[in-house]
């Protein structure tokens, strides 16, 4: 029988040297000393690195454009409503802060899913007969993105899916690929408010379905689904036993002839991981301050789903304590005529930019009902000469200094979105410029043709 004896020797500086001996019918034969693996530098991005893809990025990075330098720039891109001043936080919302910081109690670690209080001041907050909360079923995030990847992280695993809405934020998509989760596109119907094609939906359900995302109030859409309409989605996740993420950061943001339904009150037996936050309503998105509601009276997620997001709280440990220090002051000092304010001023801006491109040849505005967005249709047979929304958009800047997004960032060809928090003027100015730029390049059906026939 034969045998290996195989020695590594090897100390201190040196590198070690294999010492083989093979012994054969008894023999043993050397077959002397051969140096190990010399090392190299081999650092590598890691898979989910290269899985990670924000279209919105790569779209917009990629749209190398300048604007006209005679007209300045007018930004209706950023869904962020603190750029151009228009939108202040309320001072309670301030003092709050300014006083936790003072008092110099928040400045260390807290319990990586939030301080107690907090949780309790958040439950306190959202809890109602329909779907009450207790402090163990909020996990305070940093920002609602977090709370998203979370919910994502513990619901689903690689190889599975997840149904997401189109038009829809961009995120989903960009958290669920890096984690190697596949994105299952459902449609929401332009013609009806975008409320979700449900048969379309259903038809996307499969064994490897691990949660369906509704968004409502929508980005990019602005729409705001009915309760019957929330209540014929429950009715698939129910049949088809498919939690549910909803995605609620613009809760109550919605307009006076319209009312908010918070989903979990809609529904005893389907689970549901509510994620909101503070940055949109109280209008401080930079202060990350986001959490999880878990709404789950049937005990279906039971003690997995819950020990499943404390541990991945534990990555990293919370979100920032000065600003839970802040919470539940922030939470039920702020007074109601800031939210009457706010939505005023984004109601007033919606009407006056539905108004402005539904008079614009080529253009199809749908009216939005909250949020901080209205999505515009580009009848491309009118304009021939730009392939795509794209674009369009990109000439847009070009030659009026406006930047839209396209539609194609929300997996939704041919339409560009308007963000409605800028100063009323500058949505007038841009309206202008818009109307300017269509006129231009709008050919009619027999313009369009000979246009078609030219290429």
């Amino acid at each position: 029988m034969d045998s290996y004896l195989i020695q590594v020797n090897g100390h201190g500086d040196h590198a070690p040297v294999l010492d083989i001996h093979l012994k054969t019918n008894g023999n043993s034969i050397s077959l002397g000393k051969v140096k190990g693996r010399k090392p190299r530098w081999a650092v590598r991005a890691s898979e989910m690195s290269k899985k990670t893809f924000n279209p919105v990025r790569a779209i917009v990075d990629s749209m190398k454009v300048e604007p006209n330098p005679k007209k300045a720039m007018i930004s209706l891109s950023l869904g962020d409503p603190t750029v151009f001043g228009n939108l202040p936080t309320n001072d309670e919302v301030t003092r709050a802060v300014k006083e936790v910081l003072d008092s110099g109690r928040y400045n260390g670690y807290a319990p990586s899913v939030g301080y107690q209080s907090c949780r309790e001041a958040v439950a306190a907050y959202y809890s109602c007969p329909e779907a009450p909360l207790e402090a163990q079923d909020v996990i305070l995030t940093s920002g609602c993105s977090q709370a998203i990847e979370l919910a994502l992280a513990v619901l689903a695993n690689p190889g599975q899916n997840i149904l997401v809405p189109r038009p829809g934020f961009s995120l989903y998509k960009t958290l669920a690929l890096s984690m190697g989760i596949e994105v299952k596109l459902y449609n929401l119907l332009p013609e009806k408010a975008w409320e979700i094609d449900l048969k379309h939906l259903e038809s996307l359900v499969d064994e490897k379905t691990a949660c369906l995302i509704v968004n409502n109030p929508s980005n990019p859409c602005g729409s705001v689904f009915s309760k019957s309409h929330l209540q014929k989605i429950l009715a698939v996740a129910s049949r088809q036993c498919v939690p549910i993420l909803a995605d609620e950061i613009y809760g109550d943001m919605v307009f006076a002839d319209c009312k908010y339904e918070p989903i979990a009150t809609l529904s005893t037996n389907v689970p549901i991981l509510a994620c909101g936050g503070l940055a949109k309503r109280w209008l401080v998105p930079g202060w990350r301050m986001g959490w999880i509601l878990i709404h789950d009276r049937r005990d279906i997620f039971g003690n997995e789903i819950r020990d499943g997001l404390l541990r991945l709280s534990q990555r990293i440990l919370g979100p920032c304590t000065i600003v839970q220090g802040a919470l539940e002051r922030i939470l039920h000092r702020t007074p109601p005529e800031f939210y009457h304010n706010t939505l005023s001023i984004l109601k007033s801006n919606a009407d006056l930019c539905y108004a402005a491109l539904s008079a614009i040849p080529g253009l199809q505005p749908v009216r939005p009902a909250g949020a901080m967005y209205l999505m515009v249709e580009i009848e491309m047979e009118h304009f021939p000469e730009f392939e795509n929304d794209v674009e369009f958009t990109e000439r847009l800047i070009s030659e009026q200094s406006v930047f839209c997004l396209p539609a194609t960032c929300f997996e939704y060809p041919n339409f560009f979105r308007v963000v409605i928090t800028v100063p009323e003027e500058m949505i007038l100015e841009a309206c202008s410029r818009i109307q300017e730029f269509c006129e231009m390049h709008y050919q009619g059906a027999e313009g369009a043709q000979d246009l078609e026939c030219d290429k």
